[in-house]
């Protein structure tokens, strides 16, 4: 039977291939992006010598990315002025010294974050090959580093963000080349396999 070593066709997915789209910036700007992850909480039962396990509640940790810092364009006020857009104003006089960050102005300002994994046969942006994406859905800014500097270093200066959100989306993307279960039809989605069990 043929399998991963023998067949030709089967392609893995590469750490390499991806774009991230960050509220309009320009995806060569983003270095790393960690995919989202899930969490399912638990809580035990307790019976004389034994403990059985129960799932909680689903929780999605917070995502983290690198973005290079180039002069032009300018990575750390593009980032500055998404947290300004959050709400944040510098307290340097009573009007702005009562402003405040909220959600609605927050998920706003960031804009919408997606990161895209592409195929092998990619060949031009207008032919990208994408297979899988990630859509954070009301994603906001929940800490930024904006690097560090150092005299014996001549590395780039690279920006820290990390965004908590509420729930992340999953898109397969072409059904066609989806995976296909052991009876040969074509997997279903995330979202039909919630539809089915729920």
């Amino acid at each position: 039977m043929a399998g991963f070593w023998t067949d030709i066709n089967i392609e893995p997915k590469r750490a390499y291939r991806w774009l991230a789209y960050i509220g309009g910036m320009d995806p060569f700007l983003c270095k790393k992006f960690t995919k989202p992850k899930v969490t399912i909480s638990e809580t035990s039962h307790k019976f004389l010598n034994h403990t059985f396990w129960y799932p909680g509640r689903a929780e999605w940790d917070t995502v983290s990315f690198t973005l290079a810092d180039p002069v032009n364009p300018d990575a750390a006020a593009i980032m500055f002025g998404k947290l300004m857009m959050s709400g944040y104003k510098y307290p340097d006089n009573f009007s702005n010294s009562v402003s405040t960050i909220s959600k609605a102005k927050s998920t706003a300002g960031l804009g919408e974050v997606r990161v895209v994994q592409l195929g092998s046969q990619a060949s031009s942006a207008d032919n990208a090959n994408p297979i899988e994406q990630w859509t954070l859905v009301n994603a906001w800014i929940k800490d930024i580093g904006f690097g560090e500097l150092d005299y014996e270093s001549e590395d780039m200066v690279n920006i820290e963000v990390t965004l908590r959100y509420d729930y992340a989306v999953l898109d397969p993307f072409d059904p066609e080349t989806a995976a296909k279960d052991q009876d040969g039809a074509p997997a279903p989605t995330p979202q039909q396999l919630a539809d089915t069990l729920g």
